[in-house]
This record gives structure tokens, C-alpha cells and sequence, in this order.
């Protein structure tokens, strides 16, 4: 395949990039020392998501003025295989299965937000976000959407300080994993609800919320009530419980094109220790979302996924999970997958990252299994010495393979299949702010 043949330059490349950072001097012992108590904080939740909420944000001076923040990742990859990117055929829910690191779209994320403090000492603030994610992959043009426009509060009750009441339209519950970029729930819509309400040191975030109909105003008629119980800590260990029902309207029940469920519901538990990620998830009617409305189909999730400092300079990351689906309304299968990220920091500026990842979706019903791998190596000039220091420039290759033995069925009964190979030397940036 031209896969082999192309991939002693592609490790070229990727030698020549990587080699960049072997020059540098190696960190001094106060800059580790300093590196060390800001992964401290890090673990420890002190640091803020630009992009939240005054409920995650909570500061004892307001911002001045209109406060600008967001997310982006663009650049460029030159295609010298099948297919650009990574994936498995039949893979169930979202995410990157295959892993993240050069196997990403473009696309941005851009927030402005204005608090505001009234007399009596309650905290509100304004908040508008649009985004670019439009691909021609699924999508018609590259335009720009309204993603939040929504006002809230914290500070209304004297008996509840920390208790923040909104309405509007916002990115909604959406607990993610980092290295397969999975948010394995999502509900992003428009409604009102309020998080940290205190239950004696437990606390309870719950909204209603219906979803936003494309690109228009209104809602589709699908809603979902959410709900978040957390604050449960145990000498590190910090627990969290979801769960969330789905149900339409009448704007659906009078469709007669209309087959979703009446239903749907999710139940989930996130434990958080040392660094450590551990999820599991049931959904019934449903995927990652009760908006889904999926008749007769349940999914489970178990994901791990955390990292580890081997030395000062050198470290990992990884994520195993596994995802099973069935019901009369699919094909039953299970995926499985693995990323390991091992990393090393040169100095405060570069660094290198090496990504392998292997996914596979294999079917009950189907004598058939797919599968994909993937390899990338990425040089970084970043603004820091942490590994999420952003802003970042990498340049990296990607080589690997999709091994799809089912994407369909001939009228002969037998199974289409596919075989992409990827090969892609790129350059990109990835920021938060």
C-alpha cells in the first residue's frame, strides 16, 4: 500500500521535527519547583475555565469591562494518504477514539462576557459565544452560530452565596475526557436552571432545557431535564452523580414523519483521584444526549483516563474505555479503544509528544470487526513548561490505518468494506484564553 511506501518520510519529517528541541537547555531547579506547585494547583481545581460561568469563575474582584475569551485550533495538513484523519467505521457515540494529537478539524470557540455587581451585592453577568466548526463533511457552508447568550446570577440569597440561577442559551452539561476529546454527555441547548445549590456541603446543580432547532431561535421539541449532584469529597477522592431525562412535546407528536421515543434517560457517576478519571455511564433510549430519542437501543460507558509524572522532564497520559450499544434498533456491537501519550518537556518552550492510539468496533450479530491505529508525533513551542500550556504551535506527522471489514451491505448480502490508509504532515495552533 502507498501507506508503506510514504512512511520513511513521514518519520523524517517527524525525526527533523522532533529533533528540534534537543538543543535546549534543561530546566534549573527553581523553574521545576515552580512548574511542580502550578500542577499542584491544577489538581487541586484552583485553576478557572475561562470560558464558564460566574459559578466557575467566582472571583472576589469582577473583571473590568468585556472580558474575551474562548478556544481555537487551525492549521494546515498536507493529505498524503487515503484519508487525513483517523476513525473506525460503526463507532458508537462521539469523540476521537483513535486519539486526538494530529487528527483533528479546525475550528474555534469565541466568548464575550460583562459582569456586573447590583447594590445589594448580587454578582450577575452577560454572556455571548459563537463558534466555527462547519465541515464540508457535514455541512453546507462555514458560517459562524450563536452557541450562548444567556444572564445569570450568584449572590441572590444570603443563605446561598454560592448558588447561580441562569436562563438563556449555553453550552450545557458537557463532562469530557481530554485525550479522545469525548464529551460523553452534551446537552447544549436553551432554558434556565441553577447550579451549587448547598444540601448541607453536597451540592445540586439541576436545569430544564429544550434543544435549539439548527440554526434558528426555537427549540425542536426535544427537552431534557438535568441534574448534577457534587461536592462529595473523600481524602482525595472527589465523586460526582448525573442523571438526566429526555421527552418531546406536542411539536413532535404531531409530526406523523415523527419515530422518536416518548423517552429517554442517563445515569452516570465520575470519581476524580490524583490526577485519575473514572466514568461510568447507562443510557437508555439514548447515546451521549437524551435529546437523542433513539426508540429501543441502550449504550454503557466505563472510561479511564488520567496522567502521570515519570521525572521532572518526562511524562504520560492515556485513556481506555469501552462502549457497548444494543436494542432492536441497531446493530449490536461493542468499541473498545486505547491511547497512550507519553510526553517530554525540553524547557519552558518546546517540547515532544508522541500519540498511539488503537480502536476497535466489533459486532455481535456481524461477522465482522473494524479497527483503526494511528501514530503522531508532534513538535511544540508553547507559552509554558506544563502540558497544558496554551498557547501552543505544533508541527507533527500522522501515520496510520483503518481496517473496516463492514460499512454497509450489497444487495448480494455481502459486506462492504474499506481500507484508508493516512499519512499527514501538518502545522496548527491550539489555544484557550
Amino acid at each position: 500500500m502507498k501507506l508503506f511506501k510514504l512512511l520513511p518520510l513521514s518519520l523524517a519529517v517527524a525525526g527533523t521535527l522532533a529533533s528540534a528541541g534537543a538543543f535546549a537547555d534543561n530546566h534549573d531547579i527553581d523553574a521545576m519547583e515552580a512548574r511542580l506547585a502550578e500542577l499542584e494547583a491544577r489538581v487541586g481545581g484552583e485553576f478557572a475555565d475561562v470560558q464558564g460561568t460566574a459559578v466557575d469563575n467566582a472571583q472576589t474582584e469582577l473583571p473590568l469591562g468585556i472580558v474575551f475569551s474562548g478556544y481555537a485550533r487551525y492549521g494546515a495538513g498536507y493529505q498524503s494518504g487515503d484519508s487525513l484523519y483517523v476513525g473506525t467505521a460503526g463507532g458508537i457515540g462521539g469523540g476521537n477514539k483513535t486519539g486526538r494529537l494530529g487528527n483533528e478539524q479546525n475550528g474555534g470557540e469565541f466568548q464575550f462576557s460583562r459582569s456586573f455587581e447590583s447594590d445589594a451585592g448580587a454578582v450577575w453577568d452577560l454572556v455571548f459565544m459563537i463558534d466555527h466548526w462547519a465541515d464540508a463533511s457535514w455541512a453546507d457552508d462555514g458560517g459562524v452560530n450563536v452557541k450562548k447568550m444567556y444572564a445569570g446570577a450568584s449572590n441572590v440569597f444570603e443563605s446561598q452565596p454560592e448558588l447561580y440561577i441562569w436562563a438563556g442559551r449555553d453550552f450545557h452539561q458537557r463532562p469530557q475526557t481530554d485525550i479522545d476529546d469525548y464529551f460523553w454527555m452534551t446537552h447544549d441547548s436553551q432554558g434556565a436552571g441553577f447550579y451549587n445549590l448547598n444540601l448541607g456541603g453536597i451540592k445540586l446543580d439541576l436545569a430544564a432545557v429544550g434543544q435549539v432547532e439548527g440554526d434558528m431561535v426555537g427549540d425542536n421539541g426535544r427537552y431534557a431535564v438535568t441534574s448534577k449532584i457534587h461536592g462529595m469529597n473523600f481524602g482525595g477522592l472527589d465523586l460526582a452523580f448525573y442523571a438526566n431525562y429526555g421527552f418531546k412535546s406536542e411539536k413532535l407528536d404531531s409530526d406523523p414523519k415523527d419515530t422518536t421515543a416518548d423517552n429517554a434517560y442517563q445515569v452516570a457517576a465520575e470519581a476524580n483521584f490524583s490526577g485519575q478519571k473514572f466514568v461510568v455511564r447507562y443510557a437508555d433510549n439514548a447515546v451521549d444526549s437524551v435529546f437523542d430519542l433513539a426508540e429501543d437501543q441502550s449504550a454503557l460507558l466505563f472510561s479511564f483516563s488520567g496522567g502521570v509524572g515519570l521525572t521532572d522532564n518526562a511524562g504520560i497520559q492515556y485513556l481506555t474505555s469501552y462502549q457497548s450499544i444494543e436494542g432492536d434498533a441497531v446493530e449490536d456491537r461493542a468499541q473498545y479503544n486505547i491511547i497512550v501519550r507519553p510526553t517530554y518537556q525540553w524547557n519552558d518552550v518546546h517540547s515532544t509528544w508522541l500519540e498511539g492510539g488503537y480502536n476497535v468496533v466489533d459486532y455481535d450479530d456481524i461477522d465482522a470487526t473494524n479497527s483503526s491505529w494511528k501514530v503522531t508525533l508532534s513538535q511544540n513551542i508553547a507559552i509554558g513548561g506544563m502540558t497544558w500550556s496554551r498557547p501552543m504551535l505544533r508541527f507533527y506527522a500522522t501515520v496510520g490505518e483503518a481496517d473496516n471489514e463492514y460499512i454497509g451491505q450489497n444487495t448480494d448480502g455481502s459486506y462492504q468494506t474499506s481500507n484508508p490508509d493516512t499519512l499527514t504532515v501538518g502545522a496548527m495552533f491550539e489555544a484557550w484564553w
